[in-house]
């Protein structure tokens, strides 16, 4: 009873002399309440139970009714998407998700969505209605529909619009909180901007009510100058651009600013690739002192000191702790010449299928060697991934090498080590394809920092080095050609489910231009889907065009359906989907088993690998000159060239490589090593 002492000599009296005169104030926040609400929740045993305030038995069935109105709305809304086609549907839910990013949750959903449909899925007329309080017309509702509209449709209308208006007169405004959010938005400080070049009035404005007059208004809240950038957006688009219109908005939108490239960084497992972008990352500004901080701190909890600027890139906790990059790692740069979209492949062989899906995607490369005595070796010499990656770059058409020779200060910036290194792998890079005047070579340390933005000024390499930095390579990189008036295609490398409606894909446009509201299809699986909203790094655009790395918002497709490999096209222009093709295919010599009929391989294609089987040797050709040697062979040996056919497991959707070219290839791979590259030349069926 230890808890009870010194209850029992209390004084009462004096305890609660002043307990009445505080009870209608919040002890919490301090905030008295008004003597009718303190009455409302006192109980009067005076009082007739008729004219108390409120009975329990009254609160339950409001709260009831409230939920039966809401769950009936939500009913209503479900049914009428049933009812509705699928264009129109996706229509309906692109409308009301506009106009709840303007609005937010101060009108109601079902007022939004009866508001679309009067006035026929127009943003700009249904948010005029419903921001400036005015009465909806029925006539709008009825002036898309067919002649002869029934009396029902017209009588249906008219119970919609007053439903309508009998909710705007029940909204009250409160002036004093503007939505921040609205207030921060690069939509409100553009047309801020606008308005005051231009110095006219809101356009949506009632013609009725001078401007003075909506001062506290819904029409002076942040969230309605959101609602006016509509105004000046276009409308959705339900077809592509025409091949002319898009090279006219790709030379509009990329030629007047930085070229943008695509690269990727290879070479053997540890040669240093994670830490040199790192760096480079970090000295280019585009990684805070704080996360580096951060990184440090957390490396050498883990025993791991060198690996700091390597978990830049490598952000998963299996790739921190194994110490090797595992998967893809993608970041955006931009130098003085160029905006780079950096591929980090990892170097492991047991990663290389992901290896071959970082270089589909790139334009140009880096590879980074370790100039460490016993470890160039390792990787060049003795099996490693430099001389694979080099010859999987090459064969899937990349023609522009930048080669690093990291970590020259283990060997003390040795100019014979630097020159050794390079006359290897000139000879070697010539004998794969590459030229020389597309090669260019650099001496840097990713570690220290050496070489990668400014020109070292260390003695030791100045005294017989005075070329370029790693970013003057970089800045050197030509932009290839691009596919523009082609029709849209995209490999799909990534898709999840967004915080909002619709499924969100990733990948690079590999051709054409994809625009907001542009009409799709997903192939193999056959979904149709409309575009909702397109990104790069976070930032809206309306267009993308090839080359690019997209983030990609749709409607109307089942995320069941949809894999990482789908190929996405444009809805009136689809590429051919099949189990069976015809393709030119060149042997590297590391096969160990001779290529026969029914030889089974791992098919690798952008970002899908399927299994497969070489149903056909045709012939065996000169791998120079193209010439038929031999026709139907019986097998086809290691660095030997020959179209066959092969049959995948399963449909896949692919293109001719005289029409597509970074569509036309793919690779592939048995026992685990890569054993050859080929084009598609002739689709079979």
């Amino acid at each position: 009873m230890s808890r009870h002492r010194g209850v029992k000599n209390m004084n009462y009296s004096e305890e609660y002399d002043e307990y009445y005169n505080t009870y209608g104030q919040s002890l919490e926040e301090d905030i008295c309440i008004s003597p009718n609400t303190e009455r409302q929740f006192m109980y009067n045993r005076s009082q007739p139970s008729t004219q108390r305030p409120h009975d329990s038995s009254d609160l339950m069935n409001t709260s009831v009714t409230e939920e039966d109105d809401d769950a009936e709305q939500d009913l209503d809304y479900y049914r009428n998407l049933s009812d509705m086609d699928q264009i129109e549907r996706v229509k309906l839910i692109s409308c009301v998700e506009e106009m709840e990013n303007v609005v937010g949750e101060t009108i109601p959903e079902s007022l939004l969505i009866r508001a679309a449909k009067i006035h026929n899925y127009d943003i700009k007329r249904a948010l005029d209605s419903v921001l400036n309080n005015h009465t909806f017309d029925p006539n709008d509702y009825l002036r898309n529909e067919p002649k002869g509209a029934t009396n029902r449709v017209r009588d249906q209308c008219d119970t919609e619009v007053a439903k309508i208006n009998k909710t705007l007169g029940q909204l009250v405004v409160n002036k004093s909180e503007p939505n921040l959010k609205a207030l921060a938005s690069p939509v409100r400080r553009n047309l801020d901007k606008s308005r005051l070049e231009s110095g006219h009035q809101n356009q949506y404005s009632s013609p009725n009510s001078p401007a003075s007059s909506r001062t506290g208004s819904r029409m002076s809240s942040p969230n309605h100058e959101k609602s006016s950038e509509s105004k000046t957006t276009k409308p959705i688009q339900t077809k592509a651009l025409n091949p002319e219109l898009a090279l006219i908005e790709y030379n509009k939108n990329r030629n007047s600013g930085k070229p943008n490239i695509n690269m990727v960084v290879i070479g053997h497992v540890d040669a240093g690739k994670s830490t040199l972008m790192g760096h480079l990352l970090y000295r280019l500004g585009f990684v805070s002192q704080k996360a580096i901080h951060r990184y440090e701190t957390d490396s050498k909890k883990m025993g791991k000191n060198s690996f700091l600027y390597a978990w830049v890139l490598d952000e998963t906790p299996e790739e921190r702790s194994r110490g090797i990059t595992m998967d893809i790692a993608e970041s955006r740069f931009e130098t003085n010449a160029r905006a780079v979209t950096l591929l980090d492949a990892p170097g492991h062989k047991d990663f290389i299928p992901n290896m071959i899906t970082g270089a589909t995607q790139a334009d140009v490369a880096l590879l980074v060697v370790d100039a460490t005595k016993g470890e160039f070796e390792t990787g060049f010499d003795l099996g490693g991934q430099t001389r694979e990656h080099t010859l999987l770059i090459r064969s899937l058409g990349i023609s522009q090498l930048g080669v690093v020779v990291n970590k020259l200060e283990n060997v003390d910036w040795s100019q014979d080590r630097y020159q050794e290194i390079v006359v290897k792998l000139s000879a070697f890079l010539k004998q794969v394809g590459f030229k020389e005047q597309d090669i260019s070579y650099v001496p840097c340390s990713g570690l220290t920092g050496e070489n990668l933005t400014e020109r070292s000024k260390i003695k030791a390499l100045c005294s017989w080095y005075s070329g370029p930095s790693l970013v003057e390579i970089i800045d050197n990189f030509k932009p290839p050609d691009r596919l523009i008036s082609k029709p849209f295609r995209l490999s799909l490398n990534d898709v999840f489910k967004g915080l909002t409606s619709g499924i969100c894909i990733s990948g690079r446009v590999e051709a054409g231009t994809v625009t907001v509201g542009q009409k799709l299809v997903i192939l193999p699986a056959g979904e149709q889907c409309v575009v909702k909203s397109i990104a790069i790094d976070d930032t809206p655009i309306p267009t993308a065009f090839v080359g690019d790395h997209i983030v990609m918002t749709l409607l109307g497709c089942d995320l069941n359906k949809i894999s990482v490999g789908n190929l996405v096209c444009d809805a009136s222009n689809p590429a051919p989907v099949t189990t069976r093709f015809e393709a030119r295919i060149v042997l590297f010599n590391n096969i160990e088993i001779p290529i026969t009929r029914g030889f089974p391989v791992i098919f690798h294609y952008q970002s899908l690998s399927e299994q497969a089987v070489v149903r056909k040797l045709i012939s065996q050709v000169h791998k120079g000159t193209g010439q038929v040697i031999k026709n139907k062979p019986r097998c086809l040996l290691g660095n030997s060239s020959g179209f066959v056919e092969i049959e995948v497991q399963k449909p896949v959707c692919v293109e001719l490589y005289k029409e597509y070219k970074d569509l036309g290839r793919f690779m592939i791979r048995a026992s685990g090593a890569t054993i050859a590259a080929g084009v598609i030349t002739k689709i079979v069926g």
